[in-house]
């Protein structure tokens, strides 16, 4: 089974530039997408579909903003859009599918780039997100958190660590928040298998940076323990560039 996620940066945009293509290349189970920047009903689903995919989306209320989405090939025992905080939901940050295996969410956080106010707002939701994760893994099992998380663990995620240090995506509260997350029982699935420096999924279109690879690994795939044992491949699709991410997949035996 091979799990897909990608922050499109608009949806439409992507499409229009090979992401479908590319989709079809790589041939996926389960697609988790974040920032649509989309209602469902401006995706053009038919070529998606046209792949063998099952569409489930959860937009933010505000048009041109933020959304989430999952594509899957196997019917989900159960969908669930939200995660039950009203301001989040409002965003549209997170949904999941549930299957016999375990589930997949889909989870795109807030950035904190706006100022003080988005900061604060993105330390509540890592706060509640660890919360909810833990609650859902009492009662639906294994878990596979993939998303756009904003932040770099480690300094080998990011091309300048110290010019970045006072960053937000860098700052020690939230990569203490990281420890703190693989310590609770997640797997950070691309750094089991592929320890190499340079590995970025984003990169700042100002000042050529990803031609330079002067980017930040901020997309994960995280996995809990029954399934983090069944990992067999990860990697970054640093070749598909219908966004300013990149796709982060990991691959298991089930």
């Amino acid at each position: 089974m091979k799990v897909i996620s990608y922050n499109v940066n608009g949806i439409r945009s992507a499409m229009s530039k090979g992401l479908v293509e590319y989709l079809g290349e790589q041939n996926a189970d389960v697609v988790c997408f974040q920032e649509l920047k989309a209602l469902p009903e401006q995706i053009d689903e038919a070529p998606l579909k046209a792949l063998g995919y099952q569409c489930y989306w959860f937009s933010a209320e505000k048009k041109g903003y933020s959304g989430v989405g999952i594509l899957t090939k196997a019917t989900p025992t159960h969908v669930e859009y939200g995660c039950g905080h009203a301001m989040y939901d409002f965003e549209g940050r997170v949904i999941r599918c549930d299957f016999p295996w375990g589930s997949v969410i889909s989870a795109y956080f807030p950035s904190g780039t706006s100022g003080d106010a988005r900061q604060d707002v993105k330390m509540d939701f890592l706060s509640y997100f660890m919360e909810y994760t833990q609650g859902l893994r009492a009662s639906v099992g294994e878990l596979l958190v993939c998303g756009d998380y904003n932040i770099c663990h480690r300094a080998i995620d990011i091309h300048d660590p110290v010019g970045n240090k006072n960053s937000t995506g860098f700052l020690p509260e939230e990569r203490a928040w990281m420890d703190q997350w693989f310590e609770s029982g997640f797997t950070d699935t691309l750094r089991t298998l592929k320890p190499e420096p340079h590995q970025y999924t984003w990169w700042s279109f100002r000042a050529n940076a990803r031609a330079n690879n002067k980017g930040w690994r901020i997309d994960y795939v995280s996995a809990t323990p029954e399934l983090a044992g069944k990992l067999s491949d990860a990697g970054i699709d640093d070749f598909a560039k219908h966004s300013d991410h990149c796709p982060t997949w990991a691959a298991f035996t089930i």
